[in-house]
């Protein structure tokens, strides 16, 4: 607390936070967490299940890298989901057993599919104005049902080894996965960090009139960033689809609303200019370790659902204290 004489003679007392605390608060979170489902379930400490469960949280960290990089201008993308779902589809068709050999096609073809619809999302809310919700609504639904017409509503399966190597391989006893989204936010991080384009990022989610007038080009900053999710998006798909071994029309429902979760709850604020990959990536771990927990403790999903939208109200709330 810190006491204070106004000037009218009474005493004031504020409430303060240690800077230690709060710059680790997202971490303190996790480790309470963690240990909570540590004493509830034998099997929740072992190398093998933890092993999975950031296996599991990988593809949320990987979407929630290209999110942060969205809401950091004041955006959002509802659009992932779908997009990681058209992309995986895409790259699937190119490497079944009958063409294992276009692995590296199929890879470029998925990033490139989610990296252009990232543009279009980009180009509507940049160029044309149309608020960022409306935007990414719409193509949720575009990108959905060009998966449902592309798969004729139908699974492809078959897919070649090379290619399952990506979702279910391993590099030096580590999940390939893991090792991906380690590589993404290491990048993620660096750009924000330490490049212009970063820091322009947070000026134009500050202040976006300030920062057009400081001479920086917001359209073409603001519009970045859906191509990076869009990508991302492409490369969760990738991911998704070989770690499922086949792809599926309905794959990727649901999992824009864990990204937003996720980096929300890591303390990147809707309203832009503040936040970091740091706590994104923890909260794609806080959720995931919830899920992990709970299906080891034989909870239903609705309670998940439920105990997992709190989570984000009462994140939401706690930046809005914090303002």
């Amino acid at each position: 607390m810190e006491y204070q004489i106004t000037r009218d003679g009474t005493l004031s007392i504020t409430r303060t936070i240690s800077p230690l605390v709060k710059s680790f608060s997202i971490v303190i979170v996790f480790l309470a967490i963690s240990i909570f489902f540590t004493f509830a379930n034998q099997y929740f400490l072992t190398w093998s299940n933890w092993l999975n469960l950031l296996r599991q949280s990988s593809i949320n960290g990987i979407l929630a890298v290209g999110m942060t990089f969205v809401i950091l201008t004041k955006g959002i993308d509802l659009s992932v989901g779908s997009v990681m779902s058209i992309s995986g589809m895409i790259a699937a068709s190119l490497v079944t057993t009958t063409n294992e050999h276009f692995v590296l096609i199929a890879i470029v073809a998925g990033l490139g599919t989610g990296a252009a619809l990232g543009l279009i999302n980009g180009l509507i809310v940049a160029r044309i104005n149309v608020p960022p919700f409306v935007a990414t609504l719409g193509m949720l639904s575009m990108a959905r049902g060009m998966t449902l017409i592309f798969s004729q509503g139908r699974p492809t399966a078959n897919l070649s080894a090379p290619f399952r190597w990506i979702g279910g391989g391993d590099i030096l006893s580590l999940p390939a996965p893991v090792v991906i989204l380690f590589v993404v936010f290491g990048l993620g991080w660096v750009v924000l960090s330490y490049t212009t384009f970063g820091r322009y990022i947070y000026a134009v989610g500050g202040n976006e009139k300030a920062a057009r007038t400081s001479g920086v080009s917001t359209r073409i900053i603001t519009g970045s960033t859906y191509v990076i999710s869009g990508l991302l998006a492409g490369l969760a798909g990738l991911v998704l689809t070989s770690r499922t071994t086949a792809a599926l029309p309905q794959a990727g429902i649901g999992y824009e609303l864990d990204a937003i979760a996720a980096v929300v709850i890591g303390g990147t604020s809707l309203a832009g200019g503040r936040g970091s990959l740091v706590g994104s990536l923890f909260g794609a771990l806080i959720i995931g370790t919830i899920n992990n927990g709970m299906d080891l403790m034989d909870v239903s999903s609705y309670y998940q659902q439920l105990l997992k939208g709190a989570i984000i109200v009462a994140a939401v709330i706690a930046d809005q204290l914090r303002k």
